[in-house]
């Protein structure tokens, strides 16, 4: 199921999609920061994380956001709401780029912010032929 350029559903599992040539956040093109991670995932210097977040982060776009940030800077993974009230996520993509990703998730909430706190985070094996960042439900 998919809006005119909204994203797709897809099994229980929301995709973003861009168009190649779409002007990403910033000003940039989208797809500038993913090849430069599939470049470095081509390398071989990849990571992937699990992470476990709690606090104020169910009912606030939490999970888009984070496949927005994600998306914007070629990470894959996935994310989904914790029947407790948690968000669990992996996050996989060069060291850099996943350390990142904390500093611009914090960003995103700059004007609206929330609180959260990391309650667990582990480095766990690379899936390798993952391509996207989705969001679970």
């Amino acid at each position: 199921m998919r809006g005119a350029g909204g994203p797709a559903l897809e099994g229980g599992i929301m995709f973003a999609r861009r168009n190649r040539g779409e002007r990403a956040a910033g000003g940039g093109v989208a797809g500038g920061a993913a090849a430069e991670a599939q470049a470095s995932v081509a390398s071989g210097e990849v990571r992937r994380i699990h992470v476990r977040f709690v606090g104020q982060v169910q009912g606030v776009g939490f999970r888009w956001t984070s496949q927005r940030v994600a998306f914007d800077l070629g990470l894959t993974g996935w994310v989904r709401n914790e029947p407790d009230g948690s968000v669990s996520m992996e996050l996989q993509g060069p060291d850099e780029a996943v350390a990142t990703f904390f500093t611009r998730l914090l960003e995103s909430y700059r004007r609206f912010p929330i609180s959260y706190t990391i309650d667990a985070k582990e480095d766990i094996p690379s899936v390798p032929d993952e391509t996207e960042f989705s969001v679970r439900f």
